[in-house]
């Protein structure tokens, strides 16, 4: 594995913010990722569940509400409109918030690498 640099303060930050963000709403099986070794686009990706689309739909707008106040507004989101996968990204930090059933079916943390699971 290769050596990465401890991630910025604002990165920390950020990342601290969106687990929070996700905490509030109830967000299930949070998984945090660090793939700074793996990605030159993100440091980490945080993976989520919500019991249903509207669940799933309302924790990523609290994500995005989050960042808004935090003075970091998400670079994009997508899937908002269907609420079966919805991905925030805030640069330094990508949030997938998923059904279970699209969670499990895609996967994404064993295709990241379960080992990059922090904590």
């Amino acid at each position: 594995m290769t050596e990465t640099n401890p991630p910025s303060l604002q990165v920390e930050a950020t990342k601290k913010m969106a687990l929070e963000a996700l905490d509030n709403l109830k967000a299930e099986n949070v998984v945090l990722l660090d793939v700074r070794a793996q990605s030159s686009f993100t440091d980490y990706m945080i993976f989520a569940s919500g019991s249903s689309r509207r669940h799933v739909s309302a924790i990523a707008e609290s994500v995005v509400e989050a960042a808004k106040a935090a003075d970091s507004p998400a670079i994009g989101v997508e899937g908002e409109d269907i609420g079966e996968w919805v991905l925030v990204d805030l640069g330094d930090v990508i949030i997938h918030i998923m059904l279970p059933d699209v969670r499990l079916y895609y996967d994404l943390e064993k295709l990241w690498g379960e080992e990059l699971a922090v904590g």
